[in-house]
């Protein structure tokens, strides 16, 4: 795949837009920051094992959500090697970060990162989709590593992924 949408839409004039009104010291810094956490979903997964060890009564709950987010992760890696979609290469188009492969379709960062939001967000009893998906997505096409259907797909299937696991998450209610 080139980069470019069947219809004509350039996601790879997307990625340019967004470095062009973005690509600033602290936007590169914090986007840089947001990948080193996301890397493998072991961020997410290392605030799962603090939920399970901070709360103890749902403990088992947390294991299972942050298996949730590791199994997000593998299920991405698994598209990856199936669709074999390269990162966006233009010239136009700053790399400001270094990737473990040069595969970009899904994001795994939008994949692990929106099954933790739904997942955690679930225990916590808050929606952390909104604060949480959207700066993720955006920092991957800042840091010219997706192209635009790379951070959807990704956070689709993180979706859905955690959609599978809900049912064995649930919440115990206070007492």
């Amino acid at each position: 795949m080139n980069g470019n949408l069947p219809f004509g839409g350039g996601e790879t004039a997307v990625v340019r837009r967004v470095q062009g009104a973005l690509a600033k010291p602290p936007a590169v810094k914090a986007a840089r920051a947001m990948s080193l956490f996301g890397e493998h979903s072991a961020g997410w997964f290392a605030l799962g094992l603090l939920g399970a060890l901070v709360d103890r009564r749902r403990r088992r709950d947390w294991l299972v959500a942050s298996a949730g987010v590791v199994a997000a992760h593998g299920a991405s890696i698994a598209v990856k090697r199936v669709v074999k979609r390269h990162r966006p290469d233009d010239p136009g188009v700053q790399v400001l970060v270094g990737t473990p492969s040069r595969l970009s379709f899904p994001s795994s960062h939008a994949t692990s990162t929106t099954a933790a939001a739904v997942l955690y967000g679930r225990l916590l009893g808050r929606r952390l989709f909104p604060v949480l998906v959207p700066p993720m997505l955006v920092s991957r096409l800042l840091l010219g590593v997706h192209y635009p259907s790379d951070v959807m797909a990704g956070s689709a299937l993180g979706a859905a992924v955690a959609a599978g696991l809900r049912r064995w998450v649930r919440p115990k209610r206070k007492s």
